[in-house]
């Protein structure tokens, strides 16, 4: 348990909302960075969240998706999978950079900077409780609502 405190960012969400992290404190929260949107990996992860939002919720814990993605793309990917949660565009990396998981990954024998897949379990006191980094999808969610359910 690193119980460091989650670096604080101010970003527009879905929803015309504005998700400042320091602002929720108080709240358990799941912050989970992926790639892009409507690619087949961050589709299954975000619908498996998205499947699992009642049992998060019942369990005091709010969701937010983080990627690079422009707000147009997030609300139709919102839209798609008729998220109940609202997904976070950081297009400045400026979350990305806070969390650390801007990484270099090679992609057809090319390197490019890009989101290596990771979830931050933030406590109510706005600590990091858990973290995840280099997912990989199926049962990730599962696997972070149990731990949602100790805090």
């Amino acid at each position: 348990m690193s119980a460091s405190p989650a670096p604080d960012f101010s970003l527009p969400a879905t929803g015309g909302a504005t998700v400042t992290l320091s602002a929720l404190r108080g709240r358990k929260l799941v912050l989970y960075f992926y790639p892009k949107d409507n690619t087949p990996g961050c589709t299954n992860e975000t619908r498996d969240f998205g499947t699992l939002h009642a049992e998060f919720a019942a369990s005091g814990c709010e969701i937010f998706g983080v990627s690079r993605d422009s707000m147009k793309s997030h609300e139709n990917f919102k839209a798609k999978l008729e998220l109940p949660f609202e997904l976070i565009s950081d297009p400045d990396e400026q979350a990305c950079e806070a969390f650390g998981v801007m990484k270099l990954k090679n992609m057809y024998g090319k390197q490019v900077r890009g989101i290596e897949r990771s979830t931050f379990l933030i406590d109510a006191e706005g600590r990091i409780a858990r973290e995840w980094r280099g997912v990989k999808v199926p049962g990730h969610a599962e696997e972070v609502l149990a731990a949602a359910r100790t805090l």
